[in-house]
């Protein structure tokens, strides 16, 4: 099976009928008197990310009829394409006119660069600009199989911005409240997501934090799956960049009770099962006891 974001790429580009136009083909609609799609989208600037040969009006309009988006002889060969548009769309929650703009950008962009730009010429207001992340991590969610594109593209957000990692940190935190009624998959993905966020230095295990790893009476079987397959990820990065790490939180006081939460998780959960991991778990003690906050060169 393809994955949701090369599917959605299929869907958004055959017959042109979705990608999102450049720069130049917006200003020279602008400088013909474009006209704005409505005020609840002008608030958005979506016009910034008209669809080929469409406007948002008539993308969003709930009495579109048949195959609306296409012309003469190219409704033949994509009958099925509104149908799974719309099923992408409900499945991700599309409900509001920002998280489709999101959603199709993330979904449609030819790379994370290309992606990262025509999200930030939303220039989307606080509140909404924070969907931003919450959308992202669902996508990475709802895929059938795990794709980095959307863990290079949150680094590079939150590299731009602080505001963006600290939206990624609740989103994180609102979902770990759900891993016990998540499904494996989801779990699965979101494991590998926040590991290759940790390896990035997006984020520190300091998001971590809003679990007690120690408190065996919380720990459920999916918890402690989910958590484990996590530190298994981790583990699996080179020494140097698993030292640094755990180093990052081993400076800060406040980070006492979450570093001795996840040791415990570790050599309960972790090492127990794999034997093969002691010598990592080694590393990951000492690190987490260089209070003098020594970082190594990932440069050899």
């Amino acid at each position: 099976m393809e994955s949701l974001r090369l599917l959605t790429g299929t869907l958004l580009n055959s017959a042109g009928t979705m990608t999102l136009i450049s720069d130049q083909g917006f200003s020279e609609d602008k400088a013909k008197g474009r006209k704005d799609t409505s005020n609840s989208y002008s608030g958005l600037r979506v016009d910034d990310i008209l669809i080929r040969g469409l406007k948002w009006s008539k993308l969003l309009n709930p009495d579109k009829k048949a195959q609306w988006w296409l012309c003469g002889d190219m409704a033949s060969s994509t009958e099925n394409i509104e149908e799974k548009m719309l099923q992408l769309a409900a499945a991700q929650r599309m409900n509001t006119d920002a998280r489709r703009a999101i959603f199709c950008i993330i979904m449609s962009g030819e790379d994370y660069i290309d992606a990262f730009a025509k999200l930030l010429r939303l220039d989307l207001p606080g509140k909404q600009e924070r969907e931003i992340m919450r959308v992202l991590v669902d996508c990475c969610l709802h895929e059938k199989v795990f794709n980095k594109y959307y863990c290079v593209l949150a680094s590079k957000l939150c590299s731009h911005d602080k505001n963006h990692k600290f939206t990624l940190q609740y989103c994180l935190w609102d979902h770990f409240k759900e891993l016990e009624s998540m499904q494996l998959i989801r779990s699965m993905h979101l494991s590998k997501f926040v590991a290759e966020l940790f390896a990035s230095f997006s984020l520190s295990l300091a998001v971590l934090k809003a679990v007690d790893l120690s408190d065996t009476r919380q720990l459920t079987s999916k918890k402690i799956m989910h958590f484990r397959l996590l530190f298994e990820a981790v583990f699996e990065f080179l020494d140097r960049l698993f030292w640094n790490i755990f180093t990052r939180i081993a400076v800060t006081p406040e980070y006492e009770t979450l570093q001795n939460g996840i040791v415990f998780f570790i050599s309960k959960y972790v090492v127990s099962d794999q034997k093969s991991t002691g010598e990592k778990f080694k590393i990951a003690k000492r690190a987490l006891n260089n209070i003098e906050g020594v970082i190594l060169s990932l440069v050899i």
